[in-house]
């Protein structure tokens, strides 16, 4: 199967975010959060096929969905709760919720904040607004979501069973997102964020 990968050029290292004009961070896989320490900038090659990640994601990824629940072809964002470039592409992807099905699964390996607001997050009663909520205080420098008093155990177990697929994929960045794209068939990834035009034009759906 033929496969896209377009790859970002800047990075935020694991140990301290750095902030990064607005532009950048809404720009077609310009910025993304990274588990390399303070690597030079460059692009970061993904260790798996887009179609291998894909079927690996799907089979083994927790996470919500939001969007066009009956759509056969899910689009797969691994994300870090704790990544603002996560959350831009979360207020990216809103305006095509009509039509696309996107499937959010949080993983952890920023912070110590990250592995409980992801529990958090699945177990909202509304994690679509629950997310809404956390995106806009990571985007306004707040910190997200209050941490939980406790997590549950099998919520603890499936952030990390995802942080564990995260990291089988050879992925250094999030947000990750593998699609097809439904104009063309083609399994395609992306580490980064976009903004909702080029993100369109990424999955086929505009």
């Amino acid at each position: 199967m033929h496969h896209t990968t377009v790859h970002p050029t800047a990075h935020l290292s694991r140990r301290k975010l750095v902030a990064l004009p607005l532009a950048a961070a809404l720009g077609l896989g310009l910025a993304a959060c990274s588990q390399q320490d303070a690597a030079p900038a460059k692009a970061a090659a993904s260790g798996m096929a887009p179609a291998q990640a894909y079927d690996k994601i799907a089979a083994e990824g927790k996470g919500f969905t939001v969007g066009a629940l009956m759509s056969a072809n899910p689009v797969y964002v691994l994300f870090d709760p704790q990544c603002p470039h996560c959350g831009h592409l979360w207020q990216a992807a809103q305006p095509l919720l009509g039509k696309v099905k996107f499937v959010w699964v949080p993983v952890s390996f920023l912070n110590g904040k990250s592995a409980p607001q992801g529990a958090a997050i699945l177990s909202a009663s509304s994690p679509a607004e629950f997310m809404s909520a956390h995106e806009a205080s990571i985007l306004a420098g707040t910190g997200g979501a209050p941490l939980p008093a406790s997590v549950a155990p099998e919520l603890e177990a499936t952030i990390k069973a995802n942080t564990v697929l995260f990291n089988s994929l050879a992925v250094e960045s999030v947000p990750y997102v593998v699609a097809k794209n439904s104009k063309t068939g083609t399994v395609v990834s992306n580490t980064g964020a976009m903004d909702t035009a080029a993100l369109a034009a990424f999955l086929g759906a505009n």
